[in-house]
C-alpha cells in the first residue's frame, strides 16, 4: 500500500499547512482549565492536543506559585514553560527549574499591611515563600480553602516575614473580597500591587507585577507575539493578561470584572469552555 500523497493546489504544487489562528494558548488553572474537582477533562485535553498539533503552544498562566502548580503540570505531562505566582515566576516544567523569579519587598509589604489595617482594622495574613519548594505560611485566623494544597500554620506572625516571599494573602473579618481589594489599592496601591485571584484570595504583589508581565516574558522566549496569543481566565487577576493577549476569553463562571473586558465568553470550566473555543478555532 502506497503512502498517501500530501494535498496539492490546483497547479499541482503541495499545499502549505494552514497557519494556526493563534500560536499560543494561555490558560489560567483554577476556575478555567481545572474543573471544580481539580481535574482536566478528556475533552479539554484532546482540544489542547489538537491545537498543539496545529502548531499552537499551550502555556499555563496561574496565580499559584510553583509548589502549588507542579503536580498539575506533571499530571498533564506538561513539558513547556509555565507562568506562576501571578507572573512572578517563569518555570520550565520539563527541566523542573525556575527561569525567573520576582520577590515581594517585605518592608514595603509590611508598610502596606499597616496602612490597610489603619483603615480597616486587623487583617488575617498568609505568605507564599519564594522558590521551587517555597511553603505557604498561614497566620492565625487565616481561612485556607479545603483541598490537597500543602501549607504551614504558624501562631507567631513574625514567621510570615522570615524568608523571601513572592506574595502575601489578605483576609478581613467583615469586608468582602472586592471591598478589601479596593481598599488595599486606595491606601497602599503606591507601594504594592493588589489583585483578587479567587474567593477569599486577595493578594499583595510586587508593584507593577501581573500575569501579563510573566506571560510576555515567556512568549518572548517562545518567539510569539501578543497578537498571536489567545488567553482564557475567570478572575480579576486575569484582566492584565486579557489586556496583553490578542484575544481574551472569559469562562461563564468568571467574575463580572473580567467578563467586562473579555472579547468573548465561553461555557463554564465544568462545561469544557476552553474546548468549546479551541474546537471551533482549530477544527480540521
Amino acid at each position: 500500500m502506497t503512502a498517501p500523497c500530501p494535498s496539492a493546489t490546483a497547479d499541482g504544487h503541495p499545499a502549505e499547512s494552514p497557519t494556526p489562528p493563534y500560536r499560543l494558548v494561555a490558560t489560567d488553572l483554577d476556575g478555567t482549565l481545572l474543573r471544580s474537582d481539580d481535574t482536566v477533562s478528556a475533552r479539554t485535553r484532546a482540544a489542547l492536543a489538537t491545537a498543539s498539533a496545529a502548531g499552537a503552544a499551550h502555556i499555563v498562566v496561574t496565580g499559584r506559585a510553583v509548589p502549588w502548580t507542579r503536580h498539575i503540570l506533571d499530571d498533564l505531562g506538561y513539558q513547556g514553560l509555565a507562568v506562576c505566582g501571578q507572573g512572578g515566576q517563569v518555570y520550565h516544567a520539563g527541566e523542573h527549574r525556575l527561569l525567573t523569579s520576582v520577590t515581594l519587598d517585605r518592608q514595603l509589604a509590611a508598610l502596606a499591611v499597616a496602612k490597610i489595617e489603619a483603615e480597616a482594622g486587623p487583617l488575617r495574613l498568609a505568605a507564599s515563600r519564594d522558590g521551587l519548594t517555597g511553603q505557604v505560611v498561614v497566620g492565625p485566623g487565616y481561612r485556607v480553602q479545603e483541598g490537597p494544597l500543602p501549607n504551614l500554620r504558624v501562631e507567631d506572625t513574625a514567621e510570615l516575614w522570615a524568608a523571601p516571599l513572592n506574595k502575601l494573602y489578605l483576609q478581613h473579618e467583615e469586608l468582602g473580597d472586592d471591598e478589601l481589594a479596593q481598599l488595599a489599592r486606595q491606601v497602599a496601591g503606591q507601594l504594592v500591587g493588589v489583585t483578587m485571584a479567587g474567593k477569599g484570595i486577595v493578594e499583595l504583589l510586587p508593584l507593577g507585577l501581573s500575569k501579563a508581565t510573566g506571560l510576555s516574558l515567556a512568549a518572548r522566549r517562545l518567539g510569539v507575539t501578543a497578537a498571536e496569543t489567545i488567553a482564557f481566565g475567570d478572575m480579576p487577576n486575569d484582566v492584565p493578561m486579557f489586556g496583553w493577549a490578542g484575544h481574551g476569553v472569559a469562562m461563564a463562571n468568571a467574575h463580572e470584572e473580567l467578563k467586562a473586558v473579555a472579547d468573548e465568553v465561553t461555557a463554564s470550566h465544568d462545561e469544557d469552555g476552553i474546548a468549546v473555543v479551541l474546537e471551533r478555532l482549530f477544527a480540521r
